[in-house]
């Protein structure tokens, strides 16, 4: 097949589990003979520029005209098979889906967050997770909220953006296929509009097939490993570490973030060592110190997409703490693969944590546990062979579907 992947590459000072998971799927592609050709934008070329630039990109989020006829270009050049878009923030806009209208060119579309639905894509306010916006079908909530960046003002664009292709109809008539990363967030995606025939379930995946560390070599220390910001709850497993007290396992925190520097200022231990901040690591650094742990921690307070980091700690067999959201319970408690905490409860995430270390037993299961689903369920060959399946029903939609030869929306027809 001839594919073209499309994706807005965010910024490099934080890391991004969506730009390895286009890598890495590039790879695989090629790898199995697949022609792949890219049209990649970047956030760091708006970023360290001044303020006009980003207020152009803002203008331009619900729908770039340029980046539209650039994609259509390309297309009537190249003639893919595939056209498959995985994030389109900042630079692109959705506009480029209808890019491929009256052409034979197949559209996917990968969906790591919810920004199709949630103007935020992240939905949550105030530290918990919200839908509001998804169940009642209206933006107003994040504008109410200013739920982007607790901006009112940085919200419109987003906002404007869900609504506008909603109201469109963008994605049931220019996406052929979405992928979606777990049936949970398949289920939300529905109930935020996305056509549910057109969805299809593919986990993240670790194209390697590492050698797990046996568990006896393993050293006795848990691990947070992920961009650090408020969703991701550091600072609830910071406060539970210290509930643990001297008796706690070392945890070793990898990532950046603007976070980064308050929480490591607000821990306090008699005992040096307990807490070491490692802060970012190149990906092959980072996956060589969770290899070596014995419990990655994963305390967000929001139910996540699929994170990257859930399929590397089960390459390399370590067991999962998490927090009590059913995208976990999807992937790691109904597969004994670890044990669940409630959200934002540091006294419940201490209990879970310690009670289950106390345990090596059952740790030592659960890594055994984990390398089998690994490698029954994300290797290389289930994900091609997957996003191969989901081509060729995005072909047969596509084909299926009569098309009105390359529109430019008129936007009145929103009225």
């Amino acid at each position: 097949m001839r594919i073209l992947l499309v994706h807005n590459f965010y910024g490099s000072s934080a890391a991004s589990g969506e730009n390895r998971v286009v890598i890495d799927e590039r790879q695989l592609l090629r790898s199995a003979g697949h022609e792949v050709a890219e049209h990649f934008t970047y956030s760091d070329t708006i970023r360290d520029r001044g303020l006009l630039p980003v207020i152009g990109a803002g203008l331009f989020v619900p729908w770039n005209p340029w980046a539209r006829k650039e994609v259509r270009a390309l297309i009537r050049r190249l003639d893919p098979d595939v056209m498959h878009v995985h994030n389109v923030f900042p630079l692109l806009s959705p506009s480029i889906f209808g890019a491929a209208s009256g052409t034979r060119t197949a559209v996917v579309n990968t969906l790591h967050n919810y920004r199709t639905v949630c103007p935020a894509a992240v939905p949550l306010r105030n530290g918990l997770a919200c839908t509001e916006c998804i169940e009642t079908g209206s933006v107003k909530p994040a504008l109410r909220y200013g739920c982007y960046r607790n901006s009112r003002a940085a919200t419109i664009p987003l906002a404007a953006g869900v609504a506008l292709h909603r109201g469109l109809g963008t994605y049931g008539r220019d996406v052929d296929a979405f992928i979606a990363l777990t049936r949970f967030q398949k289920s939300v995606l529905v109930r935020g509009g996305i056509p549910e025939a057109r969805i299809f379930v593919k986990p993240n995946c670790h194209p390697e097939a590492p050698r797990g560390i046996p568990w006896q070599e393993r050293e006795n220390k848990a691990v947070f490993l992920g961009r650090i910001s408020p969703e991701k709850g550091l600072d609830i497993l910071l406060d539970a570490w210290v509930r643990w007290g001297e008796d706690a396992p070392r945890l070793e925190v990898i990532g950046g973030g603007h976070e980064l520097e308050r929480l490591r200022g607000s821990v306090k231990f008699a005992k040096p060592g307990r807490v070491v901040f490692l802060g970012p690591k190149p990906v092959g650094e980072a996956r060589a110190l969770l290899a070596r742990a014995k419990l990655l921690i994963v305390p967000s307070t929001w139910f996540e997409g699929f994170p990257l980091v859930l399929s590397e700690a089960f390459a390399f067999g370590v067991p999962v703490a998490a927090s009590r959201f059913q995208t976990f319970e999807e992937l790691v408690e109904t597969r004994g693969l670890g044990r669940l905490f409630a959200p934002g409860n540091p006294e419940h995430l201490h209990a879970t944590v310690s009670a289950l270390w106390a345990d090596q037993t059952a740790l030592a299961r659960m890594s055994g546990l984990a390398q089998q689903e690994s490698q029954a369920r994300y290797g290389s060959h289930q994900n091609l062979a997957r996003l191969h399946a989901i081509y060729e029903r995005a072909v047969e939609n596509r084909r299926a579907q009569p098309r009105v030869n390359d529109p430019e929306f008129c936007l009145t027809r929103m009225g």
